[in-house]
């Protein structure tokens, strides 16, 4: 007639199968923090009106998929602690009664997605409820994820718009733009099926990790991460040679620039695709948590996945993260030196402070995004426990941080663009009264901006007034070799050179032109 039996931490080891088979009205069974490896497979067959059962904390090696077949009226089982590398739904699909239930990880939850309460319930970047478990999160993912869609497609248009004498660097920043362009997709689908699962997400957890969408999405996220890590690096190793080796004519050709960026993305398609081809040797890669991106999983890897993990993120983009700043820390040495040697003492100190500023918010926003990572990574490979939150904010926030703010550092704020959206404003300025219907006005403020003379210009002679009579002046900036960094140039560098001086004014003031001397 015994209904409650407790026999927590008696360091038992081995238990008879029949052991239980007499006490037939038995409600409460604790084995917890026992010795058990393993369980018998007809231990609780008897156990009919069994209603709560913890067997924690055990170093049990595996459970058998029918061991709680026959507890009927079960509602509270308790398993946490223990690695259940053999678990499937099947284990768990006769308990039809059971309300709650304890696991080691939250991850195990989905295969129980018929119980009312699951513990843990949430990893950090998952809840019970929710594919996004924190509401912050869930702002963020959108939030970040427009900000990147928009500003890489804004560049792409607008460098199609910008005319460049340097095309080669404007194709090399559009395939920067494509790259981080998918980083936006990838937030903008976990966004989606966050929506989608909103409010009941385990029952769809094991179902959606396991899925050829996570897979996708999730390799999605790799490919633009390398790409991007790869890109960024061919810039710097490019703007490195053209600043520290400036006469010796290393630029490399359209030939060799298209053949570097088409084996970037090759690269990046074959470091992406790897875990898809051969998922007998990776398993399950990308889909270890609810955002299928694996920079970290509590689920025991495969020697492969290990591997490929630590060969991809402390291997190549660590390199890569180190190339890129020392290759800007010696391009900022080698401008200060050059610079030292100059006359004009007061405009180099100028010119260094705003290289400084690049050079800092370029190497700042590297080191945000993957030093995290790297730590992030190291910790794992101690087998440091790491908080579930903590990297659910390095793959949401952190991790596409350059994705977002690579469109601002490398185009929005350098001169081209600016000078291109003055001029298109001050067209637009020009051009509205003449649309209405009205008499053309000229814009009342004065927009003064120089344009460097090229040696087979057509343009008008120096010294003779600018012809503006019942035409709209159009401007079209030229972009120097330097684009994206155009405040970096050497002073042996300096040639001399014309430059007309265009004054738009009001109506009644005569268009002037101006000459000077630049050295």
């Amino acid at each position: 007639m015994l209904t409650v039996l407790v026999l927590q931490q008696n360091r038992i080891s081995h238990i008879h199968e029949q052991a239980f088979s007499v006490l037939q009205k038995l409600g409460e069974l604790d084995l917890s923090n026992n010795k058990l490896v393993a369980i018998p497979p007809n231990l609780f067959v008897s156990l009919g009106d069994l209603l709560q059962l913890n067997i924690s904390y055990n170093p049990i090696v595996e459970l058998q998929v029918d061991h709680f077949d026959k507890l009927y009226k079960l509602k509270s089982l308790s398993i946490e602690g223990i690695e259940i590398g053999n678990i499937q739904r099947r284990m768990f699909e006769p308990l039809k009664y059971l309300t709650h239930i304890y696991f080691k990880k939250f991850q195990y939850c989905g295969y129980a997605p018929h119980v009312r309460s699951c513990k843990p319930n949430t990893d950090g970047i998952s809840s019970f409820e929710d594919l996004l478990a924190n509401i912050v999160l869930r702002v963020f993912v959108w939030v970040v994820s427009a900000t990147t869609c928009f500003g890489n497609i804004f560049v792409i248009c607008m460098r199609s718009y910008i005319r460049s004498e340097n095309k080669l660097h404007a194709m090399c920043i559009i395939s920067l733009c494509c790259a981080d362009g998918l980083m936006g997709i990838y937030l903008f689908m976990i966004g989606a099926y966050d929506l989608k699962f909103r409010g009941e997400y385990n029952r769809h957890a094991q179902a959606w990790m396991d899925s050829s969408q996570c897979q996708v999405i999730g390799s999605l996220a790799m490919l633009s991460t390398e790409v991007s890590v790869l890109l960024l690096t061919y810039l710097t190793l490019e703007k490195y040679i053209c600043i520290v080796y400036p006469f010796q004519y290393l630029t490399p050709g359209w030939r060799r620039t298209v053949t570097i960026l088409l084996g970037i993305w090759v690269f990046g398609f074959i470091v992406a695709l790897l875990p898809l081809v051969f998922k007998g040797l990776f398993r399950n890669f990308y889909g270890t948590n609810g955002v299928c991106f694996p920079l970290h999983s509590e689920q025991p890897e495969t020697l492969w996945a290990h591997v490929y993990s630590i060969v991809i993120f402390l291997g190549l983009n660590l390199v890569a993260f180190l190339i890129i700043v020392l290759a800007y820390a010696s391009m900022f040495y080698n401008i200060q030196r050059t610079g030292t040697q100059t006359t004009k003492y007061s405009n180099h100190i100028k010119k260094e402070v705003t290289i400084a500023k690049r050079f800092f918010s370029i190497v700042i926003t590297d080191s945000l995004c993957w030093i995290p990572i790297f730590i992030l990574k190291i910790l794992s490979l101690l087998q440091v426990e790491i908080p579930g939150t903590i990297s659910s904010w390095v793959v949401i926030f952190i991790l596409p941080i350059n994705s977002a703010l690579n469109p601002i550092l490398y185009t929005l704020t350098t001169r081209p663009f600016k000078e291109t959206i003055l001029q298109v404003w001050a067209n637009y300025r020009q051009r509205r009264p003449l649309l209405s219907g009205h008499q053309a006005h000229h814009p009342s403020l004065t927009w003064q901006e120089m344009w460097p003379l090229q040696e087979n210009s057509h343009g008008p002679a120096t010294g003779h007034p600018l012809e503006t009579t019942g035409t709209i002046v159009k401007l079209t900036p030229v972009e120097n070799t330097n684009e994206g960094y155009n405040d970096i140039t050497t002073s042996t560098q300096q040639f001399q050179k014309q430059h007309i001086v265009l004054s738009v004014c009001s109506k009644k003031q005569a268009p002037t032109t101006h000459t000077y001397t630049n050295k």
